[in-house]
Parts: structure tokens; C-alpha cells; sequence
């Protein structure tokens, strides 16, 4: 599997997952100029994407959806909250109406829909599985509900967000309100929430920590990078910015696990999450 991040922050999201012919976008949160072109740096063509799953309704996840996948004409799985919340005009034979942990297959790929809490009508993340190896992204998180936890504890590669710095966050210039909104568990999750997750349910199978979804306000890669590095010594860790895309990343090249574990690779990998 081969995956990246072609944008990741409060200003965009967008991240590709791909196994042999078949590529899935998780979001389309940037302006279609900018998507091409960072496309076009990676080597990915966007004739290779079979389908884009949304996460949200909230502009940084589908301000580049509609002119993408017009273009290309791809189908566009979403939940009806989703749906009703984007206030995007589709066309109909484009839309897939999901539930939040409804399980999809797209050539080789199987994307599981992952309920959790957020400020949105009906949000879900994704994993993405080939079977045998999982690939979670996480972001959009009120808090770490057991879903969520249950996820960590079952992927090979993670994305995580890792929103916001605390003591930047009540220092700053946000609103009482937007503060509030943030980290009222509803919103974000902050650098230490999410090492606390991190940290509680992480396994031996995972080997890619990707910390994402930064605050341009109140955050620093620098203070993520500090907050992590002394406790990822035993895995890759990577920060997913929201100025440029990330480069794209092979399992394959990071499959060094013991025979134990490569068996447990090979086992049933989720059960249905609720």
C-alpha cells in the first residue's frame, strides 16, 4: 500500500491511499490549482483515483470536491448529514449516501467508516485495509472516544491529528468562544490528548506515526516534533504540514515485524465499530 498526505491543516486536508490500480482520496479540502499541482509533484495522476470519501462538511474537507470530482468523474461516498450539511450542488449519479461505519470496497482497498464527535452533522473518519494491513486517518476528533481508541490499536500506519498546543491555544487570539469551541470535546485534540492516545493504545504493529492537521494559530511542527519524537524512537514518525504535501510513503518499505507479528497481520482486522 502507498499512501501520502497532499494537504493537512485548518487551511486543507487530503490524503491518498493506493494499492496496485486502485487510489482513494480521503477529502478534497484545497482548491483544485493547488491539488493538481501537488499532485503533479508526486507523480500521481488523477486518472489513478477509482473514489473520494468525505470525513465532514466543514470547508477544509470539501472546498476542492465538487470541481474534482466533476472533472473526473468520481463517485463521492458521504454520510446524508454530510451531504446536507456541504450544501454543495453534486450530480446525483456522482453521490453514495454511507452510514458512518459502513464498510465500502473499492478495487483492492476496503474503506471502513469510523464514527466519532465533532462539531459536524454526521462526521466519520476512515481506515483503509487491504486486508492485511490498515491504514487509519484520524483527524476531526472531539475527543478520543472508544471507536477511536479501538483504531489505534489495529492500524499499521496512523495519521493522527495533533490540532493544537494548549497553553498556545488559551494564550492566543482566538475568541472566548472559538476557544472554547476547540477544545470543548466536540472540536480538536491537542498535542497531549493525542500523545495520551498514543501512548495508551499503541501496539507493536504499527509502524508509522503521522502527526496532522496542525493549527496554523496554535501550533508548531517544532512543539509536535518535542511533544513525540522521544516516545516514536521504535517507529517512522512524520508531520503532515499544511504548506505542501508529504512525500509518498510505501508499506512495504517499512515492513521490518517478526514473524509474530506478521501473523497477526494476517488475522480478521476490525470488527464492526458502533
Amino acid at each position: 500500500m502507498k499512501y501520502c498526505s497532499i494537504a493537512s491543516g485548518s487551511n486543507g486536508n487530503c490524503y491518498y491511499v493506493a494499492k496496485d490500480d486502485s487510489a482513494v482520496l480521503i477529502d478534497v479540502g484545497i482548491n483544485n490549482k493547488h491539488m493538481h499541482l501537488r499532485m503533479g509533484q508526486l507523480g500521481i495522476l488523477p486518472t489513478q483515483v477509482k473514489a473520494i470519501f468525505i470525513t465532514h462538511e466543514h470547508t477544509d474537507h470539501i472546498c476542492g470536491l465538487s470541481v474534482f470530482a466533476k472533472k473526473y468523474d468520481l463517485p463521492i461516498y458521504m454520510t446524508q448529514g454530510t451531504l446536507d450539511g456541504s450544501k454543495l450542488r453534486l450530480p446525483e449519479h456522482l453521490v453514495r449516501i454511507i452510514k458512518t461505519n459502513e464498510r465500502v470496497r473499492i478495487g483492492g482497498l476496503e474503506i471502513i467508516g469510523i464514527p466519532k464527535y465533532h462539531d459536524a452533522k454526521e462526521p466519520c473518519s476512515f481506515v483503509v485495509s487491504d486486508g492485511k494491513n490498515n491504514i487509519g486517518i484520524l483527524t476531526d476528533l472531539g475527543h478520543a472516544c472508544d471507536n477511536v481508541k479501538h483504531v489505534v490499536q489495529h492500524v499499521d500506519v496512523l495519521l493522527l491529528e495533533s490540532n493544537y498546543d494548549e497553553e498556545m491555544l488559551q494564550k492566543g487570539r482566538y475568541s472566548y468562544y472559538l476557544k472554547n469551541r476547540i477544545r470543548g470535546g466536540m472540536g480538536h485534540i491537542s498535542n497531549a490528548m493525542a500523545l495520551a492516545l498514543f501512548l495508551e493504545k499503541r501496539t507493536d504493529r504499527l509502524k508509522h506515526l503521522i502527526l496532522g492537521h496542525l493549527s496554523g494559530q496554535n501550533n508548531t511542527v517544532e512543539k509536535v516534533l518535542e511533544t513525540f519524537a522521544p516516545h516514536c524512537t521504535d517507529i517512522t514518525l512524520s508531520i503532515a504540514t499544511r504548506y505542501e504535501s508529504s512525500a509518498i510513503f510505501d508499506l512495504a518499505d517499512l515492513q521490518s515485524a517478526t514473524p509474530a507479528i506478521m501473523a497477526e497481520m494476517s488475522a480478521p482486522i476490525m470488527r464492526e465499530v458502533v
